[in-house]
């Protein structure tokens, strides 16, 4: 159970840290970017399926597929923030 709760923060952490590189002024800080990781691998976990994209396996698969669900959410963020 632990090692679950570590290895979604780790995860969280460099995709969202990734997601933060690839959008420009998109970092939120460590909690921040966890949570922008998270939620990516939320939104990532839901639209690939759909598109029926594929990514990897493992470890890998789960930071690649956060990222670019951290990504959506970051461009969605920075279109609200212009708003």
């Amino acid at each position: 159970m632990v090692e679950s709760v570590i290895a979604w923060l780790v995860v969280g952490a460099i995709a969202g840290w990734l997601a933060g590189l690839i959008v420009k002024g998109g970092g939120f800080g460590l909690i921040g970017n966890i949570v922008i990781g998270i939620v990516g691998a939320v939104v990532a976990g839901w639209l690939l399926p759909q598109l029926g994209i594929a990514i990897g396996s493992g470890i890998v698969r789960a930071i690649i597929n956060a990222a670019i669900g951290g990504v959506i959410v970051l461009v969605i963020l920075s279109l609200i923030r212009r708003a």
